[in-house]
């Protein structure tokens, strides 16, 4: 499991340094690019509790209504919220799943040694203080806190740290759960709107059915708790071991684990026109925003249910990319179940996979990326039976899945990088609509 989202709900802030008023949250700096430190803040302790943040270590310890944590690298340009104690704070940087370079995995390894020999007091980082409501009368951090309902649920006392993603309209604070040791106990996601409360029923409930699923290829998180706290939907998975030691991808070991996930939940062959898949992406274009890019992609669907293709259905995990998952001694871990759906055209993950490494890893650009999908699909797509002349067509469809996943979720309007499918994705769909 990796921390990658952060919450997108606004809140009010307070000055560097000061304490904020009761359901304040601390003020980041602006222009970071990042999400709101105090977005996060307001979500996990809100009133009656408080927040300060300050560029230097603490004078004062943290008292028993108290709890410090670490701003990583710096309260000016908050990544990483990890606990002020030695053990838990090293253990948050040292267990996050996937560095993304040699470079970024040795950073992340210096600076857990750095937090463990004492880091934090030597003034490594930014400082933030929550504070329970001074009239709860209680040695603890009071009973509305994320913290109070995690240990409450789980019967034991959890630290937690989070990192702050990139804007997106999915994202939120998705924390790692710490023991005093320093262990990593699970992971936590926090919705903040309408969409993580459907994505994080929705990966709950793919969670449950790839645990019947009996599946021998990957491991994947176990649910440990699903429940409500402040109007918010909270889901606590087990931890996958992503800190040990990483291992190439045996030959066929990704086709092998692909094709076994499209069989969960059966295979079947018929016409898209006809498809509950086809209706399905239709109705999620009806609930997008109007506009060019969603008449281009309606205009493309119809012209392909029109065609009368067959296609072969399966499962997909809706987000399979190299970050979200981990080569180890103890099998394939893959996580991030939030997108799985049933009865999609069989080989959208290995199309998702190859363009998403395309554009994150290999920095190609993103709409040579994507013509590159579509005229490279039968390659693609042969170790996984889709015949030479369905793949260009599976291609088509799986660049209309994500254009209409990202049009539905308005990711262009929470500043999404690659927001727009008409900038990258839309060309390429008509591109090939062409050449059909």
């Amino acid at each position: 499991m990796t921390a990658a989202d952060t919450a997108g709900a606004k809140a009010p802030s307070a000055e560097p340094g000061q304490a904020a008023k009761p359901g304040q949250a601390a003020k980041t700096a602006p222009g970071s690019g990042r999400s709101s430190l105090g977005d996060v803040c307001a979500v996990l302790w809100p009133p009656p509790a408080t927040v300060s943040l300050s560029r230097g270590p603490r004078v004062r310890p943290a008292r028993g209504r108290e709890r410090d944590f670490i701003v990583l690298p710096s309260a000016r340009r908050p990544r990483l919220l990890v606990p002020a104690g030695r053990r838990a704070g090293a253990a948050a940087v040292r267990r996050y799943g996937e560095p993304g370079s040699l470079t970024a995995w040795a950073g992340s390894r210096a600076l857990a040694l750095a937090l463990a020999a004492g880091g934090a007091r030597a003034g490594l980082g930014g400082r933030l203080r929550v504070s329970a409501d001074p009239a709860a009368g209680r040695a603890d951090l009071g009973t509305g806190t994320i913290e109070a309902y995690l240990r409450s649920v789980l019967g034991y006392e959890v630290g937690i740290s989070t990192h702050l993603g990139a804007a997106r309209a999915n994202r939120k604070p998705v924390l790692q759960l710490l023991t005093p040791r320093g262990e990593t106990a699970g992971f936590a996601k926090v919705s903040v709107n309408p969409l993580t409360r459907d994505l994080i029923r929705a990966e709950r409930a793919a969670l449950d059915t790839l645990a019947a699923a009996d599946l021998r290829t990957l491991r994947v998180p176990r649910v440990l708790h699903y429940g409500q706290w402040q109007d918010r939907e909270v889901l606590i998975m087990t931890a996958l071991p992503v800190w040990r030691r990483r291992k190439a991808l045996r030959p066929g070991q990704l086709t092998a684990a692909m094709t076994e996930l499209a069989a969960v939940g059966g295979r079947s062959r018929g016409p898209l026109a006809a498809s509950g898949y086809l209706a399905r992406l239709r109705a999620r274009l009806e609930a997008s925003p109007a506009g060019p890019d969603r008449a281009a992609l309606g205009g493309a669907l119809e012209a392909l249910a029109a065609a009368g293709p067959e296609l072969s259905y399966g499962a997909w995990h809706g987000d399979w990319t190299g970050w979200n998952m981990a080569s180890t001694a103890g099998g394939l871990l893959v996580w991030d179940w939030e997108r799985f759906a049933r009865g999609v055209p069989a080989g959208f993950d290995p199309l998702h996979y190859r363009l998403q490494t395309d554009v994150v890893r290999r920095r190609r650009p993103p709409a040579q990326a994507a013509a590159a999908c579509v005229r490279d699909a039968a390659g693609c797509l042969a170790p996984f039976g889709v015949p030479a002349g369905e793949a260009r067509l599976v291609a088509v469809l799986y660049l209309a899945e994500l254009s209409a996943r990202y049009l539905a979720d308005r990711q262009a309007e929470a500043g999404a990088r690659l927001g727009r499918p008409g900038t990258w994705l839309i060309p390429a769909i008509e591109e090939a609509m062409r050449q059909l």
